[in-house]
């Protein structure tokens, strides 16, 4: 495997990346809550856009995979801050993003930060404001009294025998960033796609955001029996067949 790249950013933080040098509009990979750039999604499209030969990206938020720091002093903020340093830093022109899960979320700060590099925005089971929606909600009273006067707590993970840390500053900076309180304009075509079959992301989450968004061209695609990993062969196509009506022919 060939190794990262690094990118130094302002915040201090050193960003792992791989970038693939093509035409343009880029298609940037924006990865989920304690995931990394080596997955099946991110490794796929890049093979994908380099037989294309089209720019593509994918690199690790910091206290992510070969990134500097520890995941759980990071929160939404952080990482937003992350990927729009390494887009600003790593690319030209417009691009496509593709967020899978809490990269969903990535995806919509970036297009409300930087609205003129965006062109197009593809979400696979994306996952806005779930620090407040998903965990706060789902949440005991114990464990919200224990996050507030500890600043942490472990929950299990369906992915690693490790736990997840959720930390007080996670759900309060997460807070900050909602972008399913206020209008969020997207002036460029979304395709969502969302497995019916997703354990940690439910459809109507997929619902709300595609009712939420101001939006002339967003479609969801609802695929029977998909998982929250949507890494499957036919999945893997569908994305592909949607980052391509959002490219040049």
């Amino acid at each position: 495997m060939t190794a990262p790249a690094y990118l130094d950013t302002p915040q201090g933080r050193r960003l792992a990346y791989h970038r693939t040098d093509g035409a343009g509009p880029g298609v940037v990979f924006l990865g989920g809550f304690m995931s990394d750039m080596t997955g099946t999604k991110a490794q796929h499209l890049e093979a994908w856009a380099r037989a294309r030969g089209q720019a593509f990206l994918r690199f690790d938020y910091s206290g992510h995979g070969q990134s500097s720091g520890a995941f759980a002093e990071g929160c939404i903020g952080d990482w937003a801050q992350d990927a729009e340093t390494a887009i600003t830093a790593l690319t030209d022109g417009p691009q496509v993003l593709v967020g899978s899960s809490m990269g969903g979320w990535i995806a919509l700060l970036l297009a409300r930060a930087l609205p003129e590099r965006v062109v197009g925005l593809v979400g696979i089971a994306a996952a806005p404001d779930f620090t407040e929606d998903s965990m706060w909600a789902s949440f005991t009273e114990d464990q919200r009294a224990a996050i507030m006067s500890d600043g942490r707590i472990e929950i299990p993970s369906g992915y690693d025998d490790s736990p997840y840390t959720i930390t007080r500053r996670l759900i309060e900076d997460g807070r900050e960033n909602l972008v399913l309180r206020d209008p969020l304009r997207l002036p460029f075509p979304v395709r969502l796609l969302q497995g019916n079959a997703d354990e940690d992301v439910e459809v109507a989450t997929a619902l709300r955001l595609l009712d939420h968004i101001d939006c002339a061209d967003a479609r969801l695609t609802l695929v029977k029996g998909a998982d929250h990993r949507f890494s499957e062969p036919d999945n893997l196509a569908l994305v592909e067949q949607a980052i391509s009506e959002l490219l040049p022919a």
